[in-house]
């Protein structure tokens, strides 16, 4: 980490630790004596530019969070291997039995974008390109759905497609299968629009996403 970076964060901590921090001080301090407690295990993509907390307006210890490349979620497998995502999604439903989780795709997606490149093949490169396997399903899906589409459009439409499919892929994990049919469990899809601030869910009864605030529909578009 360069100078000027290390300096960048060390002035934000300081001001975290001065103003944030003691603006929610006995939070943090249940929160260290109780332990968590979150609403709902959010899945979202790696991007930098998508803050969970900030998009949800959420407290500490309100979001039990999992980033990954693409928010995918990788089907089921019974091994031995490592499997990040897949025990932190163990985890917030068998031990701190959360009744929500939140898949959430966004625009402007990195992962999503490569779909559409060729990328050759290197060692620094296997593990990522293996990962994006988990997006040529709703790749498949767009382009027969918008063959007519120019370029933005179609990525805007995998995106989309893209959160439906890892929504059928939590359901091959058996925790998370037996508490939906049990109704114990909800899962929710969304689409955050980095550049208009916006959140869509899935509507699974109409089959589209729709604005997550009833308060947008009164807004001029």
């Amino acid at each position: 980490m360069s100078d000027k970076v290390l300096q960048e964060f060390e002035r934000g901590h300081e001001a975290f630790r001065t103003v944030n921090f003691k603006q929610n001080e006995e939070r943090f301090k249940t929160l260290a004596e109780k332990g968590q407690n979150p609403k709902a295990l959010f899945i979202g993509c790696s991007d930098s530019r998508v803050m969970p907390a900030m998009i949800t307006g959420s407290k500490p210890g309100d979001l039990f969070i999992i980033r990954n490349i693409g928010n995918f979620v990788a089907p089921y497998q019974p091994d031995a291997n490592y499997h990040a995502t897949a025990a932190a999604i163990e985890y917030a439903i068998s031990v701190l039995e959360l009744t929500d989780i939140i898949v959430c795709g966004h625009s402007h997606c990195g992962a999503i974008a490569s779909l559409y490149k060729n990328i050759e093949p290197t060692d620094e490169n296997i593990h990522t390109l293996k990962w994006l396997e988990l997006g040529e399903a709703p790749k498949k899906i767009a382009m027969m759905s918008v063959p007519s589409a120019n370029k933005e459009e179609l990525l805007r439409y995998t995106e989309k497609a893209s959160v439906i499919f890892q929504l059928e892929n939590l359901l091959t994990y058996p925790a998370v299968k037996k508490r939906v049919d049990q109704d114990k469990l909800f899962l929710h899809g969304w689409y955050y629009d980095i550049e208009g601030g916006l959140i869509e869910y899935y509507d699974d009864e109409k089959y589209e996403f729709t604005p997550l605030s009833s308060k947008v529909n009164g807004e001029k578009s």
